[in-house]
């Protein structure tokens, strides 16, 4: 693991027990963000998003903090084993840090004092991307910080409006287990969110549901059957399958799952020689009955 030293900016590695307590970074990527290769060759130094990465390592300083990591610059790019090796270990770090740093760089200084409603917090374009996901989820710690790096407040302090805005459970921002809460659920905190790249939907819903699986971009909706699959063999939750219905049989991302119903109490499915076994809830059309998980809805 790639760690940048708060005082120096210089990138260091660490491995296994031997990894320092760290900062983190939560943040959406804009223009001429910092890369390895741009910290190592001095281009850094001009580019626009040196101010960002010089800012975190400040506030990290100023917590007591060596080390930070920013996947902008602490990850190589230009190696995909890496890449898909990062990717897959994301999550971890995220859980692992000792504090996150979510800066909302939309978030403008009198928006950030929460005039009308936290109206310019709330509406910050950090809560609509899949990535940030996780990276609310998983740190022990999170802080939220504006344009200027003004403390807005913290997960745990702002808990009432964080669920009423994403559907994730008080308890999950709390730090309880997210595999505590049945597939559907977790599916649909990422329903509304959005990714640059197709396949990232699925790639950035890995550690929710504690799976690991190759990266293979230009496979375009298949990443995310992939990660369904990859779900079946982790856990016997049928709620997998509780899905809206759409053009297709199988759903190809997680807008499919929103304001699912939370259902309880049947067999878990099972794979036979004659295909998939799953108990459903039965619903009444017409003169028939028919199992009716592909169009569930809130009573």
């Amino acid at each position: 693991m790639r760690l940048l030293n708060t005082s120096t900016l210089a990138v260091e590695e660490f491995h296994g027990s031997d990894i320092p307590e760290y900062a983190i970074l939560s943040h959406t990527w804009e223009h001429e963000e910092v890369t390895l290769q741009d910290l190592r060759s001095g281009k850094a130094t001009s580019m626009h998003g040196y101010a960002k990465l010089t800012k975190c390592c400040e506030q990290a300083a100023r917590d007591g903090y060596t080390y930070c990591w920013i996947d902008t610059c602490c990850i190589d790019k230009t190696s995909s084993a890496e890449l898909s090796e990062a990717i897959n270990s994301m999550y971890a770090w995220y859980r692992n840090s000792h504090i996150c740093y979510a800066y909302l760089t939309d978030c403008e200084g009198e928006t950030a004092a929460f005039v009308e409603g936290y109206r310019g917090f709330l509406e910050s374009r950090w809560w609509t991307r899949g990535w940030t996901l996780q990276e609310l989820i998983a740190p022990k710690s999170v802080e939220f910080y504006d344009a200027d790096w003004t403390l807005v407040g913290t997960k745990v302090s702002l808990q009432e409006d964080i669920t009423a805005l994403t559907g994730i459970d008080e308890d999950v921002l709390r730090h309880a287990d997210p595999l505590s809460h049945n597939v559907a659920v977790r599916m649909s905190w990422a329903a509304s969110r959005q990714t640059t790249r197709i396949e990232d939907r699925a790639y950035c819903l890995m550690g929710l549901f504690g799976v690991n699986m190759p990266l293979l971009y230009g496979e375009g909706n298949r990443a995310f059957i992939r990660l369904q699959e990859e779900i079946m063999r982790v856990t016997e939750d049928y709620t997998l399958f509780i899905w809206f219905r759409g053009n297709s049989s199988i759903p190809d991302s997680t807008s499919r799952y929103g304001k699912i119903p939370h259902f309880g109490g049947y067999d878990p499915p099972t794979l036979t020689s004659r295909g998939l076994r799953i108990t459903l809830p039965l619903c009444n059309i017409g003169a028939t009955a028919r199992a009716s998980f592909s169009s569930a809805r809130r009573p």
